[in-house]
């Protein structure tokens, strides 16, 4: 309810105001959302119903397509105005495009609005008015820029008249088989769980943000990622609360905001990056395929503790943290030599905070074929990387309890060996191509 500029701008046109969602998931692409999104959704949904029900403003939720449950509900509401808050995914774009001009063809009055991030991808460029590539000359820009952030209040809105409405557990979002026990007690979906998600970070782990945000152990970092992916609280919002402080700590935060934003960045002026990557050179990297390896992985069975802690924590919560994301990651296309897209389609799927932008930009940075991406040959020791992050392996022990018992799994590589193998593919595709016979 708070900062939400398409709400807000509805209310003030004149007080009367017809919530609706729509859930048309075919419309997404190749990308509609995993489980795990699915499940936070019928959280969100439903804290957002209750929000809306105190003003006197039932949510009103349809199935797609989109652009036919619009037309329906305007013709039984007598609406002459459409307001939403703008998606940056590229088939949301030209979904949302095409439901805009028809919109406007019926003579409706449409207007759109950026709820999701400080800027607008197309917004920030170069000096040569290209899209950036590169993160810190991006954020760079992006702090020039920065106006003052004011969130807007929570709007005044008229009851709204009664209409016909799916009942939430009609469209499907949760698991026939309860698997959520997990995600249950680790989230609080919705605007209020946001907001004291939001307030116990500022309190509890901001001072010690530069340092505490790479234990794994420890409670250092915001997750705030699910409920900004779900709009249930702003960049604004965050980016206001932190700023307040004026610290190094706050500012090393706020840095991560940037992150998102270059990441969106990304998507918007690179769509095709959601699928291939943005090196051309690695459409030719000879990943390899093993079922086997792929589901010990998924599963947290590598015989490596903190790849298996972190696998186990995204399996049983729907979130990893992001120091282990990393490693877990570098496991997977370096020490496996499984392509990147294995990696981020289960990650699509598990992941509670499942953003696309976010997802290509960490896929594509960890196996060194994006923009700004880490070297290819920067491979993570996960051994190394549990003496450093985790030294006293609590969060180990805490995810994977057999870890010091025979019932713990062997490695099923030798990282010295994978490294090695890694490298030499990374080398094939440095090759110069043949170019064959004219």
């Amino acid at each position: 309810m708070t900062d939400n500029p398409a709400l807000s701008a509805a209310a003030a046109r004149n007080g009367r105001v017809l919530p609706v969602f729509i859930w048309a998931p075919e419309e997404e692409g190749d990308w509609p959302p995993g489980a795990a999104s699915r499940w936070w959704l019928h959280q969100s949904l439903r804290a957002l119903d209750t929000a809306l029900r105190r003003l006197g403003l039932p949510l009103i939720l349809r199935r797609g397509p989109s652009i036919s449950a619009l037309r329906l509900l305007i013709r039984e509401s007598g609406a002459d105005a459409v307001f939403w808050n703008r998606r940056y995914e590229p088939a949301l774009r030209e979904r949302d495009d095409r439901i805009q001009t028809a919109l406007l063809s019926d003579g409706l009055c449409v207007k759109t609005f950026n709820s999701a991030l400080l800027f607008e991808p197309e917004e920030i460029r170069n000096r040569s008015g290209k899209p950036f590539r590169v993160f810190t000359p991006f954020w760079r820009t992006c702090l020039s820029a920065v106006p003052g952030f004011a969130p807007l209040p929570a709007p005044t809105c008229e009851k709204a008249r009664s209409l016909p409405s799916l009942q939430l557990n009609e469209l499907a979002l949760e698991p026939v088989v309860d698997w959520a026990k997990g995600l249950r007690a680790a989230w609080r979906p919705g605007e209020a769980g946001a907001l004291s998600m939001l307030h116990k970070f500022l309190d509890q782990a901001l001072a010690n943000y530069p340092e505490g945000r790479d234990r794994p152990a420890d409670a250092g970092t915001s997750r705030l990622s699910p409920h900004l992916h779900f709009g249930e609280i702003s960049p604004r919002q965050v980016f206001a609360a932190c700023a307040q402080s004026h610290s190094a700590a706050s500012e090393a935060f706020i840095r991560q905001l940037g992150w998102r934003e270059f990441a969106h960045h990304l998507l918007y002026n690179f769509p095709h990056t959601a699928g291939a990557p943005m090196r051309p050179e690695f459409v030719r990297f000879p990943w390899r395929q093993s079922p086997r390896k792929l589901r010990a992985w998924q599963r947290g069975r590598t015989g490596y503790s903190i790849v298996d802690a972190g696998m186990r924590e995204l399996w049983a919560t729907g979130w990893m943290h992001n120091r282990v994301r990393m490693v877990a990651g570098s496991f997977l296309v370096k020490d496996l030599l499984l392509s990147w897209i294995e990696g981020a389609r289960w990650f699509w799927d598990t992941l509670v905070d499942a953003d696309l932008a976010n997802n290509t930009l960490g896929w594509q940075w960890v196996a060194g074929c994006g923009a700004d991406a880490a070297p290819y040959f920067r491979i993570f020791n996960p051994a190394a990387q549990a003496e450093t992050f985790d030294p006293r392996g609590d969060y180990v022990r805490h995810w994977v309890p057999e870890i010091d018992t025979p019932g713990y799994p062997r490695p099923i590589v030798n990282h010295a060996q994978a490294r090695e193998r890694a490298l030499e593919a990374l080398a094939e595709i440095k090759k110069p191509r043949n170019p064959g016979f004219r």
